[in-house]
This record gives structure tokens, C-alpha cells and sequence, in this order.
């Protein structure tokens, strides 16, 4: 009898999982607002022109909202009455942007659709758009998110996986997300543009051990040159995650500084410390990378974590606050 409630128990639980899964779609929209993602894609590629380091800056704002919460836009959320919301947590305050950008999308998208698209899917779609005009890569993006109602820097801080965890630590942080190896692999590839603060760099240049103050895992000439930019107590200066390269541009060179200890973050170089994981790795960094397909794969399998759909959530009217 244990047995036969178990596998009931356990084929609802898929069958729940299966039927919120297939509401998102990539036609989700196309009654009750048929141009939403052209019209998306038109304002990105305007902010982009003007802004392109917004494009990696909106990609992590979208994995930084899917990891806290599910994909329910709760990062765009403003503190709630007398405690601290995501955008207060260690791993996003003065880190992530682009809020101004969502909440213009979300205005104008409001004007066409009064009540119809939710901030997730205008975040969603918003950074695959950026990325596309950023350029070489794309995926699709099914829609039918809704917006989560409540937000919290604790959770974030639990849930995010922070530049200074070592292997075992992000893959049960990717695990608890449905996430498998290859996919944090493969997600993390994103560092290979986009730009971080000097502030996350003072300890792995400065005072990473009484012993070592310097990461003894980093190439010592890449050492020297991430302190030719960031002096010590500098936290406001702006690197590029990928500073091995003259321009910020879409390709697998992530994997190649990673082998070479030349990435900025411990997350970064945990990516070889296991077997499973540095395989991966080196099949990246070969001739003809499968990572922007792969990555595709991942972005889109990551945008429907925890996804609220039916009549769970609300669409909000604005997405710095709840309706």
C-alpha cells in the first residue's frame, strides 16, 4: 500500500509539474497582445544602441530573479513595508541593473496592453533580446509567467550562488534549482562578458589568507594586471568579467581563462575542480564550441524555474511594486 501511495503521490507531483510547464509558450500572447515581442525587441535594441554593457546586465538580471523565487520578477520589487527586499542582498545591491530599462519596457508595454503582460515575461524576454542585439547569441522564450507578490534579501542571500563558493557549494545551489552540472557550467559561461565591481575582487587580490593575501590560484601575471586595475580598498571601479580581451564579445573564452586560472571569481575556477565539470569545460574550449547552442538550452530551461502561471500571482502594473 506504501508503495502503490508513493508512485500516486509522485506521478501528481509530474503531472502538476508537466501541466504548469506546458502553459508557458511561445504563443502565449498572441490574443489578447499579438505584437508584444516584436515591440519588446524594439525598445531593447533601442536601449542597447545607446548602453551595450546593459545587454549582459539585463541577462543577469533575469538569472539573479529566476534564483530567487522562481522566474516571478520578485528582483524587481521595491522593499516591502518595514524589511528588505532582493535588491538589498549581498549579491545585488550596487551589483545589479537595469531596473530603469524593465520599468520602460513594462510602460510601454502597459500603453499597448493595459493588464496583459507580466513583468517576468517582459524581464524574460527583455534580456534575451538584449543579448540578441548584443550579438551571437539567441533562444527562445516561451511566455505565461506571472508576478511573484513578495520579495526578500534573506532568501536571496540563501539562494544566489555567491563568487566565493567552491564546487560542492554551487552545484547544490544549481541542484535545488533543477539544475544540473552542465547547466551551472554552462550558465556560467555568461561571465564572458559583462562587467563587476572592484569590491569582489579586494579579497581574492588582497586578503584572501593571513599566509597568501593573493589567491594563489591565480595566474600571477593576471594577478598583477587585475591589480593594475582595482588598488586595494577600491570598490566602485567597474572591470570587465573577461579583461583577457580587448572588446566584451559573446564567445567561449570563458573556458579557455578558466583552464588558464585566469578567471576573476572562485565560482569561476571551481568550474575545473571536479572531473564531470572539467570535461565539460574542455569541450567548450575547443574548435567549433557548442556553447551558444548549449547556452540557449540552459537560459531557456532556467527561465522556467519556479514559474508562477493560471491564477497564481498577479500581473503587476508597475514592477517595482505589487498591484
Amino acid at each position: 500500500m506504501a508503495s502503490t501511495w508513493i508512485l500516486r503521490t509522485f506521478g501528481v507531483l509530474v503531472v502538476m509539474a508537466c501541466s504548469v510547464d506546458a502553459q508557458l509558450s511561445t504563443r502565449f500572447y498572441n490574443t489578447r497582445c499579438p505584437n508584444v515581442t516584436a515591440r519588446v525587441g524594439e525598445i531593447i535594441r533601442g536601449h542597447i544602441r545607446r548602453d551595450r554593457t546593459m545587454a549582459p546586465a539585463l541577462l543577469r538580471l533575469h538569472f539573479h530573479d529566476c534564483f530567487v523565487r522562481g522566474c516571478d520578477a520578485s528582483v524587481l520589487l521595491n522593499n516591502p513595508s518595514g524589511g528588505r527586499g532582493e535588491k538589498e542582498a549581498t549579491g545585488n545591491k550596487f551589483s545589479i541593473r537595469g531596473f530603469e530599462i524593465i520599468d520602460d519596457v513594462k510602460a510601454k508595454i502597459e500603453a499597448m496592453c493595459p493588464g496583459v503582460v507580466s513583468c517576468a515575461d517582459i524581464l524574460a524576454l527583455s534580456a534575451r533580446d538584449a543579448m540578441r542585439a548584443f550579438g551571437g547569441i539567441d533562444w527562445a522564450v516561451p511566455l505565461g509567467r506571472r508576478d511573484g507578490t513578495i520579495t526578500s534579501a534573506a532568501e536571496a542571500n540563501r539562494d544566489l550562488p555567491p563568487p566565493f563558493a567552491n564546487f560542492n557549494t554551487l552545484s547544490a545551489i544549481f541542484r535545488r534549482k533543477g539544475l544540473s552540472v552542465k547547466d551551472m557550467v554552462i550558465l556560467s559561461g555568461a561571465h564572458t562578458v559583462g562587467l563587476t565591481r572592484c569590491a569582489s575582487m579586494q579579497t581574492r587580490l588582497y586578503n584572501f589568507s593571513p599566509t597568501s593575501p593573493t589567491d594563489p590560484s591565480i595566474d600571477p601575471a593576471f594577478a598583477a594586471s587585475l591589480k593594475r586595475e582595482c588598488k586595494r580598498g577600491d570598490n566602485n571601479t567597474l572591470i570587465r568579467n573577461d579583461p583577457t580581451k580587448p572588446t566584451d564579445t559573446w564567445d567561449p573564452n570563458y573556458y579557455s581563462n578558466v583552464l588558464r586560472s585566469k578567471s576573476l571569481f572562485i565560482s569561476d575556477d571551481a568550474m575545473k575542480r571536479s572531473p564531470e565539470a572539467r570535461k565539460i569545460v574542455l569541450t567548450q574550449n575547443q574548435p567549433g564550441s557548442p556553447f551558444s547552442k548549449e547556452f540557449a538550452r540552459a537560459v531557456e530551461k532556467m527561465g522556467r524555474i519556479g514559474v508562477l502561471t493560471g491564477r497564481q500571482g498577479q500581473i503587476r502594473q508597475r514592477c517595482s511594486r505589487g498591484n
